[in-house]
């Protein structure tokens, strides 16, 4: 209920609907807007956006942010993820040589820039130059996941532990690149038996 656009309390559980792969629980979140939630979970915030920016520590190095969450793990608190948007700088145009920026953001901390083929990582983005055989800069790719998720899809992943982790990485520079963006989602309070199964299945995947 909202009283001078200030919450009260939460509208409770509407009928349960099943469709063809999951099961979902209609709820209203915390301006009584239904949106179907995932078993199990609750809506405990409005949408947020996390900016991050992260600059490798030396040309072409590996180099790994941690950002942090702040969520309450006592509260069995999650964050769900709508959508990642990466943005890497491009590479440098070297005559006869292949450049690249590789980045990914994942939800735990890794050795190496993640790619879709690990369920750690969430989001991957890579810009790249194919310079070799060419006498000049030679021609240039882009390579990423959806920055913005399709119409039917809920969210693109859930965050149970406190932090998650940005990843840079430069091939053939001359100076050291970086990468920028933004996470958007919001804040979800999970019952103790999906908190304990999705906390276990991010430490797995680490």
């Amino acid at each position: 209920m909202l009283a001078d656009r200030v919450l009260l309390r939460y509208t409770p559980l509407q009928d349960a609907q099943i469709t063809d792969c999951c099961f979902y629980n209609t709820t209203n979140n915390y301006l009584g807007i239904p949106r179907n939630m995932p078993k199990g979970l609750k809506e405990t915030s409005s949408l947020i956006t996390i900016g991050f920016a992260v600059v490798e520590g030396g040309v072409n190095t590996f180099t790994q942010s941690r950002i942090d969450l702040q969520l309450n793990p006592l509260d069995n608190e999650v964050f769900v993820v709508q959508a990642i948007n990466l943005d890497p700088e491009a590479p440098d145009a070297v005559a006869s040589s292949n450049s690249a920026t590789t980045t990914a953001l994942t939800t735990t901390s890794q050795t190496a820039v993640g790619n879709l083929g690990s369920s750690s990582t969430l989001a991957n983005a890579q810009l790249r130059i194919q310079g070799a055989g060419y006498a000049d800069g030679g021609v240039s790719f882009q390579q990423q996941s959806l920055e913005t998720p399709p119409t039917g899809l809920e969210y693109i992943g859930i965050i149970s532990t406190n932090d998650f982790f940005v990843q840079v990485i430069g091939a053939g520079n001359l100076v050291a690149k970086g990468v920028s963006g933004k996470m958007y989602g919001y804040r979800a309070r999970a019952d103790s038996a999906v908190y304990a199964a999705l906390v276990q299945s991010e430490v797995l995947s680490a």
